[in-house]
């Protein structure tokens, strides 16, 4: 690491000390504009970024020898800053594909639709016809259009699917939080999340009030999440974790009951 880097550190380290502003997250951004300057230089994943992030981290432990063993959140916050300006580029390739899977997610969606609403088309002009039958015959086409229109397992798969999407994304959201992802990332899933839970919502009036509480819970911890993201708190993390951990809880007990007595029937 060349020393006019560490040097940057050492007086960036020392004027916020100066100011009182010595905070973890002012460290963070303090690592994060030094290894930005030179990580550019360097082929992402070589032993010389390697390197850098290691001696911009022990530069910054050097100047903090003074606050003793109480430095580990300071620490990091340097490894926190260092991780994000050397994968910056990482990030935004990312980002930028995860919108092309969303608009073709948008695109998939509408073609079902499209299908569906041709189905239920064909399906009622046959039952049309089904009525200038025998009552015999009526009844049959009737029972042959109800069986293909019983539809209770396929949206029980839609469902799923959907809580599936919305679980991935929030460990997404978690990944790129803890290997120092831009915060607008890290939103993003969590906007993406919440888009897939509301899709896997009961739709009913009548919910069971244990489902609707889990249901509601979810939506606080999310709504959590996404404030503290906002804010750039420290136990963001956390938060995160701790959505996760709600988002597996929010499908158990009655919720997955039911489901199980649909596809059984």
């Amino acid at each position: 690491m060349p020393n006019n880097i560490k040097e940057q550190i050492q007086s960036d380290l020392q004027q916020a000390k100066q100011t009182g502003q010595l905070r973890s997250d002012r460290i963070r951004e303090i690592v994060k504009a030094a290894v930005s300057q030179v990580a550019s230089e360097f082929k992402e994943g070589s032993t010389e970024i390697r390197a850098l992030v290691k001696d911009a981290i022990s530069t910054v432990i050097e100047n903090l020898q003074d606050k003793g063993s109480e430095i580990k959140e300071e620490v990091t916050a340097s490894i926190e800053g260092a991780l994000e300006a050397v994968n910056s580029k990482r990030h935004e390739a990312i980002a930028k594909t995860q919108v092309e899977v969303q608009q073709l997610q948008a695109k998939l969606d509408e073609q079902e639709d499209k299908i569906q609403q041709e189905v239920e088309g064909i399906l009622a002009e046959i039952k049309q016809t089904g009525k200038e039958k025998s009552s015999a015959t009526k009844t049959a086409v009737d029972s042959a259009i109800q069986g293909i229109q019983d539809s209770e397992e396929v949206a029980l798969l839609k469902k799923r699917y959907a809580q599936l999407q919305g679980q991935l994304a929030i460990v997404r959201a978690n990944i790129t939080a803890r290997y120092g992802g831009r915060s607008q990332e890290v939103q993003s899933y969590l906007d993406e999340a919440k888009n897939w839970f509301n899709k896997a919502r009961p739709q009913a009036e009548v919910v069971v009030a244990q489902v609707q509480e889990k249901h509601s819970q979810f939506d606080e911890k999310l709504g959590e999440a996404g404030t503290a993201l906002a804010r750039k708190e420290r136990q963001v993390r956390q938060i995160l974790r701790d959505l996760l951990l709600a988002a597996a809880d929010r499908f158990k007990d009655k919720d997955s009951v039911k489901d199980k007595e649909t596809v059984n029937k």
